[in-house]
């Protein structure tokens, strides 16, 4: 309505068509004057006079009220909430002039990108969440300042908030703070749990470290420590490993100089070669690796072991491989045009469509094209087989 966009302030003029003589006679009883066509040109200000020295001595919007129930100033409430956004922006820009930030030149970069995260809030817990952020920030830099190079993450929300969960994943203030990491690193901010895990070790922060394992077999790392005896014990049973973050910070990754790494994407294979006594090395990914697993590749792959990458045909799983492959340097395992022919013409039963955007393979660029042209899917599982023929050989 024109009076709610201009402020409940009558102004401007209203145009009437198609009037009929019932509309015409009350109309003009109500302006004073006499109306005998079928348009008419209201101007609202006067209306709202002519109201006004009437019986009802109620101004346009007063009338329009009684008649439709209550009007919203618009204008008001646009410029209320520009007001809190900018109350908003005014607390986070004091808060980090306080904690010593805006001396930082990435400092703007930041309160610009937590604008949209504090509108969502209230005045009041968007101020207090600038703060704690703002905190935790100069926390950050003054601990890598003194030397610090680590902390733990809940120990970090104690001193900032008096919550040992006052930096989860699912909190605005985790969410707050992570923006002014990524905008000191100069990198975007993180949208996966991989991502936000990976920006807190880079900021120093040490996030659930037990949880989140990598499954392997066959490894024997030359460490002298128990650690270490334990997995070669385990590799030369052929028992599977699973390991945390907190393992492989406590292990020296270090293997014989020929040793070459096999790694794949589903379970089963670790299994299946577990069961045939295999002695080669095997990560898998679980599918697409989590932060654990890219952590014992880039170890591994510190040392100088070679890497062998095998997974699912298709898009996802080519995606997967590019991924794995580019991180560690390493080749394609049974994984090229030619093994994925072998595998579909070799199949018993009928294969799953191949649907999705297709995906070139870093390795191999004809394996896009051969995969069009069949149009299936062949999952890792149906040419366990011939991994194992590498694996116990």
């Amino acid at each position: 309505m024109r009076l709610e966009r201009n402020g409940l302030i009558p102004q401007g003029f209203l145009v009437i068509d198609d009037l009929n003589d019932r509309e015409r006679g009350d109309l003009s009883g109500l302006l004073g004057r006499r109306i005998t066509g079928t348009r008419v040109r209201i101007d609202l200000a006067g209306l709202d006079e002519t109201l006004r020295a009437s019986a009802a001595q109620r101004g346009l919007a007063d009338i329009l009220e009684l008649l439709n129930g209550p009007l919203v100033d618009r204008r008001a409430h646009r410029l209320n909430a520009q007001a809190a956004r900018d109350q908003r922006s005014s607390s986070a820009r004091d808060a980090a002039i306080t904690e010593g930030l805006s001396v930082h030149a990435w400092c703007d970069a930041w309160l610009e990108s937590i604008k949209p995260v504090l509108t969502r809030l209230d005045t009041h817990s968007a101020e207090a969440t600038a703060r704690e952020a703002a905190r935790a920030l100069s926390m950050l830099a003054l601990l890598s300042a003194d030397g610090y190079s680590e902390i733990a993450r809940n120990d970090l929300a104690v001193m900032i908030t008096g919550s040992a969960h006052g930096l989860d994943d699912n909190t605005t203030l985790s969410a707050i703070v992570l923006r002014g990491v990524a905008a000191a690193k100069g990198v975007g901010v993180p949208t996966t749990a991989m991502e936000r895990r990976a920006l807190w070790r880079d900021a120093g922060v040490i996030t659930d470290s037990v949880s989140s394992t990598v499954l392997t077999l066959g490894l024997r790392p030359l460490g002298p420590g128990k650690r270490e005896r334990e997995m070669r014990n385990r590799a030369d049973d052929s028992i599977e490993t699973h390991l945390t973050a907190r393992d492989l910070s406590r292990i020296q990754w270090r293997l014989e100089p020929i040793t070459t790494v096999y790694v794949c994407e589903n379970p089963r294979i670790v299994e299946a070669a577990s069961d045939a006594r295999s002695r080669a090395a095997l990560i898998c990914t679980f599918g697409n690796p989590n932060s654990v697993v890219l952590d014992l590749l880039s170890h591994l792959h510190d040392a100088g072991t070679e890497f062998r990458y095998h997974g699912d045909f298709d898009w996802p799983g080519i995606a997967i491989a590019n991924r794995v492959i580019a991180h560690v340097g390493g080749t394609s395992w049974q994984m090229d045009a030619a093994d994925y022919l072998a595998a579909v013409a070799s199949a018993t039963g009928e294969l799953p469509p191949l649907v999705g955007k297709p995906i070139s393979a870093n390795w191999d660029l004809e394996l896009e094209q051969r995969m069009l042209d069949t149009g299936r899917v062949v999952h890792e599982e149906l040419v366990l087989d011939r991994l194992l023929t590498d694996l116990v050989s």
